[in-house]
């Protein structure tokens, strides 16, 4: 039915080039691969604290955090178990626990979230009631009215620190163990400090208290908190994706037997059955029957291609129409599809090591807090002749306002503003790192099939059928499920023809579909079985009698293709196409488009290697694609984009989803990237700012605690509604 010649499928396993590993010189020894899950880390630093020491580590080769998943890959020697490199993780201060690679979920991870978001609401509620009691005490609530409303605002903070603090208290509890300040450590002196001031200030019957401080303070830093949680938690591993299309069971013949077997068990020379709808479950060689095999999500082609004796089948692709017979060459680990998904989380991982400009800054600039607050409580309890509340409470003012909370919200808050603007026009941001990524992207790659064009053919001359032969190629058309042939029959339906009566129709698998009209044989397929000359487009071929015709099909482009090339190089990007497709259809596709670099005829291989190249010479790459063959591509690129329409595989190794048809989102997204950019770089500008006009102030003693929170609350806020900007 298509002009495409059956030709032996690809090895995707193959065609991301070799793991970062064998990239760098360094083949891990034979051993096994770790997967474990450390749900205590939260920023660049963690990165390089666990990488770091897990490289000194006896029988470990290699060891990549992916901070999304909080997941981290160990490559190890034998005799290297999950429980040493817990243990070794403990030390660290991190939690962690083994994972098993064939059971991932997003359990966990929807868990954090509720936990989170009910820690938000615990102290935004007990913040407004704190607040209320508080406004009575400014009003000028005196001595035991005003003790007795301290005490109550105690009852509510108390309890309220105790559960909505534990996200920070954890983490810093687990760094001290370990020796390390990150940023929840300062958090958590602060708070705690915060708390004892005011039951020291509450208990002596004290004019001022801070429960409100210590409340608002928690709020704020949980909210910042769960905005960054939300911009990362729609990340999930293409790895788990691939593995999902790998089939668990095959039909082996033995002496013209069936057998139900589990794929790991197949061997070598095995001949498996592989039924019509059914998925190929191995690699193999077709020995018997002839098909169709719909391999667009590994190699890219518009249509099936028909498959017979001695064609290579990959697993992952789908047989179509008729049964086939296969003699196995590689199964289940071996296979190109488990390889395939090996290369996307080798590169997943790899790419996930991107880390937010605030998350950076924060990491240099933790340590130094309570050091400045330390200091300040030693000369003030000097110049105070040992006074030990002033001293405490200047520390505490100087913790509070020197506390990371705007530096936290300063992506975050960006991140959250510009995603429900490109939500609104159409685009999901998955990964809290892509606008900055984004932002740096100077070559955008496009794929053509399903990502430039819908992936439905459309024919192009059948209007110029005779009125006499139309019917008949009605009539053949709609005897098959091929894609070309009911793209014909909704063509020439839609123009009012009435089928033909045709005798004895039968679709040959892999070829096409014939009968008799009038006693003639007529046939509707491809060009070598109707025996015409075969076109240098995707074309059908319509035989009748002794005249044949070619009925050529096209593509229809995406709303918003024609377009979204010529606003991104006025961006003063370049554009390139790299697609899987015949150089004809591909060609002409550039031409219409715009597009002076075109690649066609492309493999896995060649597009993951066509992203390395560009990288290696220096550049940014965006890559938008679809199908599974881009999936390593997706997966390797700087940042990477992918149709709803997609691939599950394909939407969980990019970082952003266009939500509809239209593809003019991906330039909105570009030159929004920039100025979020812009934002992040006022709030961070700000943060440092807000610092340096007020830790001096805290620091020489004219700053309460709760002047202190006032003026931090303030400074999120601003940073808040400098990144509303944005909408």
């Amino acid at each position: 039915m298509n002009t495409f010649a059956a030709r032996p499928s690809a090895c995707p396993g193959c065609s991301a080039g070799a793991p970062a590993e064998a990239r760098a010189g360094q083949v891990p020894p034979p051993g096994a691969r770790l997967l474990l899950s450390v749900p205590g880390v939260h920023c660049a630093g963690c990165i390089s604290t666990i990488e770091r020491d897990l490289a000194t580590m006896e029988g470990v080769s290699s060891a990549r955090l992916n901070l999304t998943l909080k997941r981290l890959s160990v490559a190890a020697a034998q005799g290297v178990e999950a429980a040493d490199v817990i243990a070794r993780l403990d030390r660290l201060g991190y939690e962690a626990h083994e994972m098993d690679a064939g059971s991932l979920s997003m359990t966990a991870t929807e868990k954090q979230g509720r936990d989170l978001l009910m820690r938000v609401g615990v102290s935004g509620f007990a913040m407004m009631n704190v607040m209320l009691l508080s406004v009575a005490v400014w009003a000028g609530a005196e001595g035991a009215t005003r003790d007795l409303l301290h005490l109550i605002s105690a009852l509510i903070a108390i309890p309220t620190v105790a559960f909505a603090g534990q996200p920070f208290f954890r983490n810093a509890w687990r760094a001290l163990r370990a020796g390390r300040m990150d940023m929840d450590g300062p958090i958590s002196i602060a708070i705690l400090l915060t708390l004892f001031i005011s039951l020291y200030e509450s208990l002596l019957s004290g004019k001022h208290a801070y429960f409100e401080a210590v409340v608002m303070l928690i709020f704020f830093l949980l909210v910042g908190r769960y905005l960054d949680f939300r911009a990362r938690a729609a990340a999930r591993s293409a790895a788990q994706e691939l593995a999902a299309l790998e089939v668990p069971r095959a039909l082996r013949l033995v002496d013209g037997r069936e057998e139900s077997v589990a794929v790991d068990d197949l061997a070598v020379g095995d001949v498996v059955l592989v039924r019509p709808g059914g998925r190929v479950p191995v690699d193999g060689v077709v020995t018997q029957g002839r098909s169709e095999i719909d391999r667009a999500l590994l190699t890219g082609e518009t249509l099936p291609v028909a498959a017979g004796p001695d064609d290579v089948l990959s697993a992952g692709e789908v047989n179509l129409t008729g049964p086939l017979q296969l003699r196995v060459t590689a199964a289940g680990k071996d296979s190109s599809l488990h390889r395939m998904a090996d290369l996307v989380a080798t590169a997943e991982t790899a790419r996930m090591r991107y880390t937010t400009i605030a998350e950076k800054a924060a990491s240099a600039y933790a340590p130094t807090i309570p050091v400045l607050a330390f200091g300040a409580f030693l000369v003030w309890f000097w110049l105070s002749g040992g006074d030990l509340r002033l001293s405490m409470n200047v520390a505490v003012a100087s913790l509070i306002i020197t506390c990371p909370c705007a530096l936290g919200l300063a992506v975050p808050a960006v991140v959250t503003s510009a995603s429900g603007k490109l939500f609104r026009k159409g685009l999901l941001i998955k990964d809290g790192t892509a606008l900055e990524r984004l932002a740096e992207v100077d070559t955008v790659v496009f794929d053509k099939t399903g990502t430039l064009t819908m992936g439905a053919p459309v024919p192009d001359n059948a209007d110029s059928l005779p009125p006499e032969v139309a019917p008949v190629a009605l009539a053949l058309s709609e005897a098959s499920a091929h894609p070309l042939a009911v793209a014909l029959a909704k063509e020439l339906r839609g123009r009012g023809i009435v089928p033909a009566a045709l005798e004895a129709v039968t679709e040959h698998p892999g070829c096409g579909v014939a009968g008799l009209w009038d006693g003639a044989a007529v046939r509707l397929g491809r060009a070598d079985w109707v025996g015409a000359t075969p076109a240098a487009q995707t074309a059908s071929y319509l035989s009748v009698g002794a005249e044949t015709r070619a009925l050529t099909f096209t593509d229809a482009l995406r709303p918003g293709a024609a377009e979204v090339g010529g606003l991104l190089r006025e961006q003063g990007r370049t554009v390139r196409l790299i697609s899987g497709d015949v150089p004809g259809a591909v060609g002409d596709l550039a031409a219409r488009l715009g597009i002076a670099d075109w690649q066609a005829g492309a493999l896995p291989q060649d597009k993951a290697q066509a992203i390395a190249d560009l990288h290696a010479a220096g550049h940014k790459v965006l890559m938008v694609g679809d199908g599974l063959n881009d999936t390593a591509a997706l997966a390797a690129a700087h940042v990477s984009i992918s149709p709803a329409s997609a691939l599950d595989a394909a939407r969980a190794a990019s970082d952003m989803v266009l939500l509809g048809r239209d593809l003019s989102p991906v330039a909105d997204a570009v030159r929004l990237s920039g100025t979020a950019m812009k934002r992040i770089r006022e709030n961070l500008w700000q943060s440092g700012i807000y610092n340096a006009i007020f830790v001096p102030i805290a620091l020489f003693g004219f700053a309460t605690p709760l002047w202190a929170a006032f003026v931090m609350s303030l400074s999120s806020i601003s940073v808040t509604l400098n990144a509303l900007r944005l909408k």
